[in-house]
């Protein structure tokens, strides 16, 4: 569980970043990369991406050598990710910061990466701040980023877009409370804490200097942030995914029939059998109020259906729904 604890002035300069920061983007599409969560959301872009993994040639060579220094796990160097400004999103400006980190911080950083089983090549070389191995790192960063993300900005650029006016336009309307509640159900506001799942035990004191939100595609399920509480805070949300044609066993023709969420949608109470709307939520990498809207209208068409159970409200396909997907599938 992460606590991010507020005063009254922390409130006052809290703020969302406008588009995605590449370093972030980069970071959490390697996790992406090193596990299968998200199928729905990610299958696309994985598959996509699979050739440059597995040929010989730069891509390869970027993937190997950025996912020794951040494997999928509870840590990864702070120093991937340093902050700015919230309207700088240039890339070459960010491997500039990261190639000047000081050596002290690379050295501690990455003792924490092997403390924690991280063997990354070129470890010791980086740790000692070696020009050689800084000027591998800026080059792995510039062209992981040119092969697995840069193919795929339309698509991140527009959720990242949707997901910020929406947020903007709560704030504008209710305050910062408001913003703070759309963040439900993966973080909760109870004031004055946001608290939310995480894979450590943590606090986290702002002490006036407020919070920094950074909208992310590549991110999932839940927030992250740095682990040095002496940098600039922050914290990196998952936006709801523009899920695209071809994301499911379902097929583009569903897609292009239903809309590629609400296909999504019906392809995972399909799979599950039966689910809550916070599961199929995190199935498909939308906001709650958004699933709760798609599925309302997979209900209105006669294709899913829904139940109370206790407290939960659990959603299955009609048998209209199973032939819709049966014969897509065939």
């Amino acid at each position: 569980m992460l606590r991010i604890h507020f005063t009254a002035q922390d409130l006052e300069y809290l703020r969302i970043a406008r588009r995605p920061d590449p370093l972030w983007e980069i970071v959490c599409s390697l996790c992406r990369l090193q596990n299968k969560e998200g199928a729905v959301a990610f299958g696309p872009w994985r598959r996509s991406v699979a050739g440059r993994l597995t040929a010989e040639g730069p891509g390869r060579h970027a993937a190997r050598f950025l996912c020794g220094l951040v494997p999928y796990g509870p840590y990864f160097p702070d120093f991937l990710t340093p902050a700015v400004d919230c309207g700088d999103t240039d890339l070459r400006h960010g491997i500039d910061r990261v190639l000047t980190t000081p050596r002290t911080r690379l050295r501690t950083e990455l003792g924490l990466l092997a403390g924690v089983g991280g063997r990354p090549l070129a470890g010791a070389e980086l740790a000692r701040g070696d020009t050689s191995a800084l000027r591998s790192l800026g080059g792995a960063l510039s062209t992981y980023d040119r092969l697995f993300v840069a193919p795929f900005r339309e698509t991140v650029d527009a959720a990242v877009s949707s997901d910020v006016a929406w947020r903007s336009r709560e704030l504008s309307a209710g305050g910062t409370r408001a913003l703070l509640e759309t963040f439900r159900p993966i973080i909760r506001w109870s004031p004055p804490v946001l608290e939310m799942a995480y894979p450590v035990e943590r606090d986290m004191h702002l002490n006036g200097r407020g919070l920094l939100l950074v909208p992310s595609y590549f991110c999932w399920r839940m927030p992250v942030t740095l682990v040095d509480d002496a940098l600039l805070p922050m914290l990196v949300y998952p936006v709801d995914k523009q899920v695209v044609p071809g994301a499911s066993p379902a097929g583009s023709s569903l897609a292009k029939l239903l809309g590629p969420t609400r296909a999504a949608l019906l392809y995972e109470i399909a799979v599950q059998g039966c689910a809550s709307t916070s599961e199929l939520a995190a199935a498909v990498g939308s906001s709650l109020p958004n699933t709760s809207q798609q599925l309302a209208i997979l209900r209105e068409a006669g294709l899913a259906a829904s139940r109370r159970e206790g407290r939960r409200v659990l959603h299955l396909p009609s048998p209209l729904g199973r032939q819709l997907l049966d014969s897509t599938e065939a």
